[in-house]
């Protein structure tokens, strides 16, 4: 084949040495029905042709020739006069006229021109991010150019460097080019469906900022880092970044530079349904290549486009399943990237001058890395920077080096003085002060085998909110669904509820039904309890009609939960006709529970509603309350008696009521803490009191994962206890141990 160009409906993944790794994946992409934005692709053919026609590969080798592959600034001479002979060479006309052509048959005249080498995305070696991309690019000669400087690309420092040290010739590496629509994105990222960080194949990484995704790529700003489980979805923890700024294509194609306010710099980037429909979009992707995904994407607005994916090429088996744990205070946290515990000096790079200074054995500190520090970095013992996330150039370089890393430190550079003596760890994130490796004794007992060791009088139930996970997680020997959040079956459709008021609420019903059905069905006769809708006003406005939401100034304590519910009483009316057409067909299993409450007026008006439609509270179902504010600890005796059939306490929002704490902002967030007295004591005031009429409590909140806050939950006479799948066999025994532990002393 000897075409110029072809089209992503042309191209498939066995065209690498055609089109490159990029460019064959995105065909591929296309031809699976993956929204990708429109592109063609240069061929590798037309790099080789204009090489030949202009004679330029004998002087190229010459300067390869006479590199020092050991000195950064012999690699850098020679990558700069490589590029300013490729540079000052022109496109032969007949390749000019055939981008010119394409270009215009691109349904947006801006474009990004993106590099795809041949060699590229190949498990032997990673040479992601070598080549360059050009954003925003408009116009039939600035494309040529943009192309140009691409072919340009193959040469920089680093792709020489890696193409040398993973022993690939020169002169057999081709490059193609991709000509893609321009995604004009709001919010960008990456996402990993195998953790990067630890090798971990059952989690999946998704990192995300806003504005343009190369502001990730590179490191310069620290995106979130939200990290799920890979069978289920349930986001397991999340890593608000403390983005500063963001960059965002200008009405002349330009990208402007725009800062963060301080509530947007620590605001959560994707919504937690983009987050699981993106690591399920993942999934798939995987489950076509049959390998584990490193997958670029970006929102316009609410559109999700994958931009390219290919094969994780730095996974690394763990030697052992050995936990190492240093006793001491940590003096920085930050994200660990690739995995070890190692000690060495600090050494400070902050220009290109610096890295002759690095000697094998160092650690090396930097603001972030740059290509141009791979081989410093490959002398380092570690890497450490203030920027950067999980898929920044210091995490990714360091993990096909093998060499242990801590990023986003935010101050390393500042609290680290030039020739410390330091430890850093890149399993935990930590770094201590002084050589803590000799101390390290391996613990040697095996981990905890996922069997159940005993029964616990204590329910152990799970948190379940994606429907199409309930079958596989019923086979789990728990006690039922102790939070089904009515938010996610909301967001799978795409639609605000308030849509429905004025466009009929009988889809709003079937959306409930539907997805309380699949969850009821599968753990029937087992009980699930449901929350009503807690939409706020910041976290919503990405369905349809969400943007006719008022704008709060501080959503998390405005009008949600029950308090939007009964603002709004056909939307919750709506949601109680969903739950009366499964009672009726025969779910008993069902719980409904209100979320937020602060008045017992809201919870006797709720009552009334499902009264209004032939539905019996404590008859037909089970009605209770979250108890995630202060308020209604205080007047918990009166909700019981209103009628309350059980408490389940939601420790996240009450953990951040109690202490006055934003737990999305990082720069607190190791002051929120759901064993503070002043936490424990309202959860023990609640209990004591439901205890004295016979009510059913529970938890539902993060904390109920947390064996230490599990125990004492026991202790405090909790009657079940709500976990996500991934800890249920952790907390089930702590649980058997603690009441084992009870029953002994009182004997």
């Amino acid at each position: 084949m000897n075409k110029l160009v072809l089209w992503a409906k042309d191209v498939n993944k066995s065209m690498v040495d055609i089109v490159g790794g990029k460019s064959a994946n995105l065909g591929e992409l296309y031809n699976i029905d993956i929204p990708i934005p429109d592109c063609f692709f240069l061929t590798a053919q037309s790099y080789e042709y204009f090489i030949k026609e202009n004679n330029l590969w004998p002087r190229i080798k010459n300067i390869l020739d006479l590199i020092d592959y050991s000195s950064p600034k012999s690699l850098d001479v020679a990558s700069n006069n490589i590029s300013k002979l490729i540079l000052n060479t022109p496109v032969p006309i007949n390749i000019k006229k055939t981008i010119i052509k394409n270009y215009n048959l691109m349904s947006e005249k801006f474009v990004a021109v993106r590099s795809s080498a041949t060699a590229e995305d190949l498990p032997e070696a990673s040479f992601a991010g070598q080549q360059a991309t050009f954003l925003n690019v408009k116009g039939e000669l600035e494309v040529v150019d943009a192309v140009l400087n691409c072919w340009a690309s193959l040469f920089t420092a680093r792709a020489i460097y890696y193409r040398h040290k993973n022993n690939f010739d020169h002169s057999k590496v081709y490059i193609a080019v991709v000509v893609q629509n321009m995604v004009n994105s709001r919010r960008s990222g990456i996402c990993f469906t195998n953790n990067p960080a630890n090798s971990n194949s059952q989690e999946i990484v998704v990192e995300a900022g806003f504005g343009l995704g190369e502001t990730i790529v590179s490191g310069s700003v620290s995106p979130d880092t939200y990290v799920l489980n890979g069978n289920s979805f349930e986001i397991l923890s999340k890593h608000i970044g403390n983005q500063e700024y963001a960059l965002i294509r200008n009405d002349d194609g330009g990208n402007d530079k725009l800062n963060l306010n301080d509530k947007e710099k620590n605001s959560q980037k994707l919504l937690d349904e983009e987050i699981v429909n993106l690591a399920e979009l993942a999934k798939k992707i995987e489950r076509h290549y049959g390998k584990p995904q490193d997958i670029e994407f970006a929102f316009n607005d609410k559109q999700l486009y994958i931009v390219q994916s290919r094969a994780i090429t730095t996974i690394k088996k763990n030697k052992t399943d050995v936990e190492n744990k240093i006793n001491a205070e940590s003096i920085l946290k930050g994200l660990a990237t690739s995995p070890g515990i190692v000690s060495g000096r600090v050494v400070f790079v902050k220009n290109l001058d610096d890295l002759e200074k690095i000697k094998k054995g160092d650690v090396l500190v930097t603001k972030m890395t740059t290509p141009d520090m791979v081989p410093a970095m490959e002398k380092s013992v570690g890497i450490v920077t203030d920027e950067g996330g999980l898929t920044c150039h210091a995490a990714i370089v360091s993990r096909e080096l093998g060499v242990p890393s801590v990023v986003g430190t935010k101050n390393a550079t500042s609290i680290l003085k030039e020739n410390d003596l330091i430890t850093i760890d890149g399993n935990t994130g930590l770094i201590y002060m002084g050589n803590f490796v000799k101390d390290i004794d391996a613990n040697k007992n095996k981990n905890e085998t996922e069997r159940i060791i005993g029964k616990t009088k204590t329910k152990i139930k799970l948190i379940v909110d994606i429907p199409s996970t309930a079958k596989t997680k019923s086979k789990l020997l728990s006690d039922g669904v102790g939070l089904i959040r009515a938010e996610f079956f909301i967001s799978q459709s795409g639609v605000h509820p308030i849509h429905y008021i004025k466009s009929g609420l009988d889809k709003y019903s079937q959306i409930i039904y539907s997805g309380l059905k699949e969850i009821a069905e599968a753990f029937k006769p087992r009980p699930v309890w449901f929350r009503t809708s807690d939409l706020r006003s910041d976290e919503y406005r990405g369905l349809k009609d969400g943007d006719k939401i008022h704008t709060e100034d501080n959503p998390m304590m405005g009008e949600h939960g029950i308090r939007f519910s009964l603002a709004h009483p056909d939307l919750l009316k709506a949601e109680f006709i969903g739950i009366k057409k499964l009672i009726d067909e025969g779910y008993k299993n069902i719980g409904v529970m209100l979320p937020f409450i602060i008045r017992s007026e809201e919870f006797t008006a709720s009552k009334k509603i499902a009264e209004s439609i032939g539905l019996k509270p404590n008859v037909d179902f089970k009605l209770g309350i979250m108890c995630e504010t202060p308020g209604s600890v205080w007047i918990m005796e009166d909700i019981i008696r209103q009628g309350a059939s059980f408490i389940s306490f939601g420790t996240n929002d009450l953990t951040q009521l109690t202490l006055g704490i934003d737990r999305n902002n990082q720069n607190i967030a190791q002051l929120f803490n759901e064993l503070h007295p002043a936490v424990v004591g309202q959860i023990e005031k609640v209990i004591k009191i439901a205890n004295n009429y016979g009510v059913e409590t529970s938890i539902c909140g993060q904390a109920g994962s947390n064996p230490e806050m599990a125990e004492k939950l026991v202790k405090l006479g909790i009657n079940s206890i709500s976990v996500n799948s991934d800890s249920f066999y952790k907390v089930k025994n702590t649980v058997f141990k603690v009441e084992q532990k009870i029953n002994d002393s009182n004997k």
